[in-house]
């Protein structure tokens, strides 16, 4: 069908929304590459935007204490496992089944958070943004410092 003989000169588009951004704030800049630019710098959400040199401090911050936590998760669920496998020592056989059906209920909610928050923890890396990755970085370092005393370096240095 040839459409060539029709006119839409008096067809507007300034309705469109594709004029002047002037009162509206930045768009979220997304990285595919590696770069240290903080300018329009968003972290897994459109609401954590860095918008100053404070902010990217305290968002830095954040992902080192979010990432910390991370292992404290790990730790806990250590601790629970040595606590199942102490308690089962000291009940008789026929209950041992029960508190091992409920115990593996628990561990794995505790492993379903451990995996959602590993997830987690890969969006922030994710960014391509040096700064948010060395953050993890530190976030690990101080996690293991703090919280992994009783577990090997090389267990679990994946995703999760």
């Amino acid at each position: 069908m040839d459409h060539s003989h029709m006119d839409h000169s008096g067809m507007g588009h300034g309705d469109m929304g594709h004029g002047d951004m002037g009162g509206e704030m930045p768009m979220c800049n997304m990285n595919m590459l590696f770069t240290w630019d903080t300018t329009n710098l968003c972290i897994v959400f459109k609401w954590w935007h860095i918008r100053s040199t404070g902010g990217l401090l305290f968002s830095l911050l954040a992902v080192v204490a979010l990432t910390a936590a991370y292992e404290a998760i790990r730790s806990a669920s250590r601790r629970y496992e040595q606590y199942v496998t102490k308690k089962a020592e000291g009940i008789p056989r026929r209950n041992q089944v029960e508190v091992s059906q409920k115990a593996h209920v628990i561990k794995a909610v505790i492993y379903a958070v451990q995996t959602f928050y590993a997830f987690m923890l890969m969006l922030l890396f994710m960014t391509y943004n040096g700064w948010v990755m060395l953050a993890v970085g530190v976030g690990s370092f101080v996690g293991y410092l703090v919280f992994g005393n009783n577990t090997s370096a090389t267990k679990d240095s994946a995703c999760h």
